[in-house]
């Protein structure tokens, strides 16, 4: 069993209450995967009559919803028909973030894939039901790199719209990402620093909220005089600046006489990055990468038409979760956001209205488990375990 797994808490025990007598739901037990009861689970049914079942049970406990909805963009797809008029679509669409809403974490976050054919009209409208000042970010994701040429445009990326229940708490929660290579290799040690590696960063900041302190003429070992830049002044106070000197945490280059900077040593950060919001193909991956993905585990079965690659619901989740958080998706179509939380270990919850791709996603939480080497699975060292429980929406 994967070592997450093994540590998971299940102390919401959700797969057995879906199973109470009281529950919407009927177990399907050829489409689950033993052993059950594990948090994890697939439902089959409308996810507006499901999401709104899950209440009583859910409320305040996901820390992470990701939805991937119809972008309405009017095309026919093998699992699902996108073609919907644009007040129809918004209010769908509406509703079920509305029901979205209560089951958010304090400290959860909700993310949305769209393109630009609705995105602004989204955005206006989650702003009214979530509430403006949730609004977090909006995340450019690079989901194709060959060129378009039938079109006036060749559009290559999409949108994921950010929200939090209280986005200090989930700034203050949310982690950052490893640093790349290219990061790592800004630090070096050309004064042979015992504190290890280091790289330098700007001694001045803009000086519109500076006191009068930070203003003054800095010397250097070599006798040169600094002043800050125009517009500009010291990030700290003369007394503080001859502090840091002293402690050799100020650089003035190699000969003693360049303009200062400050050391910042790559032992003493947290060996993690900022999230940005332009995530490139050659980071997340693509929907072809995706795609492909999906034909190699189902070779000759009618392809999901729009999945999402791992790499990119993996960067999701490390952001706004960590082991053992609840995950769910409401429009889960090939099941990528379950697959990636099973192999990183979160407890999840995906809902899929077609009987299709439900079974689809049930064979692909199958293959997850006996240890499936695709996607994210060779990055996070998966090979099996666990299982999940498979329901659908009791019939009247």
């Amino acid at each position: 069993m994967h070592p997450l797994l093994a540590s998971t808490p299940h102390t919401s025990g959700h797969g057995h209450l879906l199973r109470h007598a009281s529950s919407p739901f009927t177990l399907i037990p050829s489409l689950s995967m033993p052993p059950r009861g594990t948090s994890n689970t697939i439902i089959r049914g409308d996810n507006l009559q499901v999401l709104t079942a899950l209440n009583d049970q859910f409320q305040g406990l996901v820390r992470c919803i990701y939805i991937d909805p119809p972008y309405n963009n009017q095309e026919e797809y093998v699992h699902y028909t996108d073609t919907l008029d644009h007040e129809t679509w918004l209010a769908d669409i509406s509703l079920r973030i509305a029901a979205l809403k209560p089951l958010l974490a304090s400290n959860g976050s909700l993310w949305i894939s769209i393109d630009d054919r609705e995105l602004h009209y989204l955005k206006v409208a989650a702003d009214q039901i979530l509430g403006r000042e949730r609004f977090v970010t909006t995340i450019v994701w690079e989901h194709r790199t060959s060129r378009e040429n039938r079109n006036t445009f060749s559009n290559n990326h999409e949108y994921i719209l950010v929200y939090a229940s209280d986005p200090s708490a989930f700034k203050a929660f949310r982690s950052g990402l490893p640093p790349t290579s290219a990061i790592l290799a800004r630090y070096k040690n050309p004064d042979s620093d015992p504190r290890g590696p280091w790289q330098s960063v700007t001694a001045s900041v803009q000086a519109g909220h500076a006191t009068q302190s930070q203003f003054y003429v800095l010397t250097s070992p070599s006798g040169r005089r600094h002043s800050p830049p125009n517009g500009r002044c010291w990030v700290y106070t003369k007394k503080r600046m001859q502090a840091e000197i002293a402690n050799n945490n100020v650089w003035f280059g190699k000969n003693g006489d360049a303009v200062p900077r400050l050391k910042k040593f790559l032992g003493h950060d947290r060996a993690e990055v900022t999230p940005a919001t332009l995530w490139t193909a050659a980071e997340v991956g693509t929907t072809q990468h995706a795609k492909k993905q999906v034909l190699a585990l189902f070779p000759g079965g009618p392809v999901f038409d729009t999945p999402k690659p791992e790499q990119l619901i993996n960067r999701v989740l490390q952001i706004a979760t960590r082991p053992g958080d609840l995950v769910l998706d409401a429009y889960l179509g090939s099941g990528t956001t379950c697959a990636v939380a099973h192999k990183t270990g979160r407890r999840y919850i995906g809902i899929e209205r077609g009987s299709r791709a439900a079974a689809l996603c049930s064979r692909r939480l199958k293959r997850v488990v006996s240890g499936e080497q695709g996607g994210i699975s060779t990055e996070v060292k998966w090979c099996g375990g666990g299982g999940f429980d498979f329901f659908k929406v009791t019939e009247p």
